[in-house]
C-alpha cells in the first residue's frame, strides 16, 4: 500500500493559462473526440458520454455483483478554476471521469469512506483485491453502468498520446490526473502522494496519480468543489412498467469463466458459471430509445429465468 501523506494547503487557486482548452485538449489528443464531448461554462468544462467505453469489459470478473454495462448518459462537470481546501471529499459515487467519458470511482465498493477509512486501506471493500474488477479496472455498478475503480489500463493502451506526460482523467474539483509516473518521466517519490493520491504540480498547481498499490486511483478530493452532494449520478435501470430490478449480490465464493461478449448487432451477453451451473444475463437494444430488452438467470434471483423491458 501506498504511503500518504497528508498536505493541505487551505484556499489556493491555480489558474491554468485556458482551463477549458486544457479539458478539450485532452480528450481530443487521446483520441477520444468522436465519443466525448466536451463544452464549458463560466464555471466548468462539461465531459459528456454514454460511459461505455470501446474495449473489453468485465472478462475474467470473480467477485461479480452480477450487474452488466449498460450504456448511460453522463455529464461530469469539471471545475475550471480548482482551489485546494482544508478537508479531503470523499463520495460513495464517481469522483471525476476519465478522457474517453468513463466515471472514476475510488477503489473500495463498501460505502462511502469516512476521514479515517481514508488513512487505512479498506482490504474488505479493496475491489482490486477482492475480484470484482476487469482486465481493464473497471466493472459495472449497482446502476448497470461502467467505470473505473483502479487504472484505466485498456483505456491508456488505446490513447493517441499514451505516455507519462498524458492526462488520463479530470477530478471534479478541476486538477487533473496523471499515470503511474510524473509527467516528465521520473518515478514519483516514496510518500510523495498524499491521502487523495495526489500531488502539487508546475501547471495546474496540484494533480493526482494512478499507483500499483492501493489506493490505485482517486479516492479522495483535495480541491473545492461547490455543490458536492449534488454531482451528478448516472440514472440506474428502470423496468418499462416503472418498477426497477433488485441489486445483484455477489455469490459467496465468486463465479468462474466470466465472459462478456458484444455482438455488432447491439446484442450484450455476460455469460459466467457458478458452483457448476451456468448463469447469464443478456440485452439487446429495444426499439424505444434508451430502453433495451433483457433475459436474465442469475444466482441473485434463486437461478429463475426472467425476462422485461428495462429503459435508462
Amino acid at each position: 500500500m501506498c504511503a500518504f501523506a497528508l498536505l493541505l494547503v487551505p484556499s489556493l487557486a491555480f489558474a491554468h493559462g485556458d482551463h477549458c482548452a486544457a479539458v478539450r485538449a485532452s480528450v481530443s489528443d487521446a483520441g477520444f473526440a468522436d465519443e466525448v464531448t466536451v463544452t464549458c461554462t463560466a464555471d466548468h468544462a462539461i465531459i459528456t458520454s454514454d460511459t461505455y467505453p470501446h474495449h473489453e469489459m468485465m472478462t475474467g470478473i470473480v467477485g461479480t455483483n452480477e450487474q452488466v454495462p449498460v450504456p448511460a448518459q453522463y455529464a461530469a462537470p469539471i471545475l475550471l478554476d480548482p482551489i485546494l481546501g482544508n478537508a479531503p471529499l470523499t463520495r460513495d459515487a464517481a469522483l471525476g471521469v476519465a478522457v474517453n467519458g468513463v466515471p472514476i470511482y475510488d477503489y473500495t465498493a463498501g460505502g462511502e469512506m469516512s476521514a479515517s477509512d481514508l488513512a487505512h486501506h479498506q482490504a474488505q471493500h479493496d475491489t482490486v483485491q477482492t475480484g470484482q474488477l476487469d482486465l481493464c479496472g473497471g466493472h459495472a455498478g449497482r446502476g448497470d453502468d461502467y467505470h473505473y475503480h483502479a487504472t484505466p489500463t485498456c483505456m491508456m493502451a488505446q490513447m493517441d498520446n499514451a505516455g507519462d506526460d498524458a492526462i488520463i482523467g479530470w477530478a471534479f474539483d478541476g486538477f487533473p490526473i496523471y499515470g503511474v509516473a510524473n509527467p516528465d518521466g521520473s518515478t514519483i517519490a516514496d510518500g510523495a502522494l498524499d491521502i487523495c493520491n495526489g500531488q502539487a504540480d508546475a501547471t495546474f498547481g496540484y494533480r493526482y496519480h494512478t499507483s500499483a498499490d492501493a489506493p490505485y486511483i482517486v479516492q479522495c478530493l483535495m480541491g473545492e468543489v461547490p455543490g458536492f452532494d449534488a454531482l451528478p449520478r448516472v440514472r440506474p435501470l428502470t423496468a418499462l412498467n416503472g418498477g426497477g430490478a433488485a441489486p445483484g449480490r455477489p455469490p459467496r465464493g465468486g463465479v468462474d469463466d466470466l465472459v462478456f461478449t458484444q455482438f455488432p448487432d447491439g446484442r450484450r451477453s455476460m455469460d459466467y458459471r457458478y458452483q457448476g451451473t451456468a448463469y447469464y444475463i443478456r440485452y439487446v437494444p429495444s426499439a424505444q430509445a434508451g430502453c433495451y430488452e433483457f433475459e436474465t438467470r442469475t444466482v441473485t434471483s434463486g437461478g429463475v429465468a426472467t425476462a422485461g423491458t428495462y429503459c435508462r
